[in-house]
């Protein structure tokens, strides 16, 4: 087996890759994730063993690296003039009504429907780099569809 190039990997991917981060961490915290994604992939392409599917393969690693910055964000303190009352965190998306429902949408289903309608992934390429089932991803999109409906109907 022979791997292309990484710089054909990320010219291959690396738009699509952007908008899924976009979608997933919020604009201003994308290009982070990004560099994050990337350099955690060069690392690890030498001893990718299976170079069949690399878009779902480049996918994976940015779904992990989304996971840990939504990790390392609950850990971060938010800087304030004031305390509030009851803490609050500020969401990473624009004021846009859309992108504030999908920001609170559980984390598998923002991911499956950025996955889905970011970057037009396939179900199967969903399920590749959540790790999960054809069936569960295809469901997780039904859901977040279904309740961004209810929300914003109402």
């Amino acid at each position: 087996m022979t791997l292309p190039p990484f710089q054909q990997l990320l010219d291959s991917y690396g738009r699509d890759v952007h908008r899924f981060l976009r979608a997933s961490v919020g604009q201003l915290d994308a290009d982070d994730v990004y560099q994050e994604t990337w350099l955690s992939a060069l690392r690890a392409y030498p001893q990718l063993k299976d170079a069949s599917n690399l878009r779902g393969w480049v996918f994976t690693v940015a779904h992990r690296k989304v996971i840990d910055h939504s990790r390392s964000r609950r850990r971060r303190p938010i800087p304030v003039d004031q305390l509030p009352e009851a803490a609050t965190h500020p969401s990473p998306w624009p004021d846009d009504e859309l992108w504030s429902e999908v920001a609170r949408l559980p984390a598998k289903q923002r991911t499956s429907l950025a996955l889905r309608y970011v970057v037009d992934a396939s179900y199967a390429d969903i399920a590749s780099a959540m790790g999960t089932s054809t069936e569960a991803a295809r469901r997780s999109v039904h859901e977040a569809v279904k309740r961004l409906r209810e929300e914003l109907s109402q």
